[in-house]
């Protein structure tokens, strides 16, 4: 497989799951991971509290495995065309990337152990600090977005000139 088509196959990975599972996906994750409205006036005990909570893990776990795709498809690119500028770019999203996923689940987990909203004390205020959360994680998200868009975009991009490419007509006339 040639370079370019393998170059071509990363970014018809990348951008969809960039754009659907980066953008939409905190969205549709959040409401399925997180203990329902529904369910949160029905748990009566500290047990029944972590096992929703315990429940929304693997969730957590598949939600991170799902964000790591824009991720895996810049190290693939980087492994095709090397470049120790872009390694050290790279090496700085993966490191964003990591502390994103472990503050959403610390967030998304937190907010499962204190969805009852009755003032229940089953588990230590710090749970409740959680819900600061979220404005850390965009402080995390926002420059881990901003680098892997401009990775991907000059990863996409095609490095010969594509005018060198062209054919001059007036040359094909003569």
């Amino acid at each position: 497989m040639s370079t370019l088509a393998a170059r071509a196959l990363l970014a018809v990975v990348f951008w969809p799951s960039l754009f659907f599972f980066w953008f939409l996906g905190p969205f549709v994750f959040f409401l399925l991971s997180t203990t329902s409205s529904e369910v949160c006036p029905r748990l009566e005990t500290r047990a029944e509290f972590l096992d929703a909570a315990n429940g929304t893990l693997p969730m957590l776990v598949l939600q991170n495995l799902i964000y790591a795709v824009p991720i895996v498809c810049l190290v693939f690119w980087n492994r095709l065309l090397p470049d120790p500028a872009r390694t050290n770019r790279i090496v700085t999203c993966i490191k964003l990337f990591a502390v994103a996923a472990v503050l959403g689940a610390l967030w998304e987990y937190g907010s499962s152990l204190v969805c009852d909203g009755y003032g229940q004390p089953f588990f230590s205020p710090v749970w409740q600090i959680t819900g600061y959360l979220p404005i850390a994680n965009l402080a995390v998200n926002i420059p881990l977005y901003i680098l892997v868009f401009s990775l991907g975009r000059t990863f996409s991009m095609r490095e010969d000139d594509p005018a060198s490419d062209a054919v001059d007509p007036e040359e094909n006339a003569s």
